[in-house]
């Protein structure tokens, strides 16, 4: 059994505006967001949007800002799953990190850091 470890909450710095959307995004909609990773070496966030009948649109890959996933990534607030591989690229999966102190009592694993 591996020891628990206990940190003190770390305040975090504020989201930038397109950072709060792009984690909203990630959070509460129905969608898996991925990570894209190039074998050239290009990174790419995004997430399938299936046909809305109702709308008559959608059924397309949208992509998320590279720059604002990649900062809330390096502050902690979202964290990647196992990546599928393929010699093109990886996929991960990409959700949202739960929040410490939540975590550490057995809260769901979709709490979030906002």
């Amino acid at each position: 059994m591996t020891p628990t470890r206990h940190r003190r909450a770390v305040p975090r710095d504020p989201l930038s505006p397109g950072g709060a959307e792009v984690l909203r995004l990630i959070t509460e909609q129905g969608f898996p967001v991925c990570l894209t990773v190039h074998a050239n070496g290009r990174r790419r966030y995004g997430y399938w949007l299936p046909l809305a009948a109702q709308a008559g649109r959608g059924g397309c890959y949208v992509a998320l800002p590279t720059d604002e996933c990649d900062a809330l990534y390096a502050a902690g607030r979202i964290v990647l799953g196992d990546p599928l591989v393929d010699p093109a690229k990886a996929t991960y999966p990409v959700r949202a990190a739960a929040r410490e102190a939540d975590t550490a009592a057995g809260a769901s694993r979709h709490a979030l850091t906002a």
